[in-house]
């Protein structure tokens, strides 16, 4: 039986999660749940057990060092067109790298 597909982030939920992030970088309590998900399922992040857990955490450290320095392995590179979930991936990574390039 095959897996079920995961869908792609669509251009409206990329946009609005890197609007979010971004801020959040300057101020963690402006962070969105569906930010949290988002961060939380990428690498070098741990969900701190829950939303506010993470918040908790990033009000004493650096949410946008933590980001830039998890950049290299949030890039998905072990996955190549054609291969399962290559869109979502792909997807994640253009989040992921949109982020990057406005808060450094």
């Amino acid at each position: 039986m095959p897996n079920k597909p995961i869908i792609p982030y669509s251009e409206n939920q990329k946009n609005a999660i890197v609007k979010n992030v971004v801020a959040a970088c300057s101020d963690i309590e402006l962070l969105k749940p569906f930010s949290y998900k988002f961060l939380y399922l990428c690498s070098g992040f741990i969900a701190h057990y829950n939303f506010y857990g993470f918040v908790e955490f990033y009000r004493d450290y650096s949410l946008r060092e933590d980001i830039i320095e998890n950049a290299r392995a949030n890039q998905w590179m072990n996955f190549r067109p054609g291969d399962e979930h290559y869109d979502y991936y792909m997807s994640k990574k253009d989040i992921y790298n949109r982020i990057v390039a406005a808060i450094q």
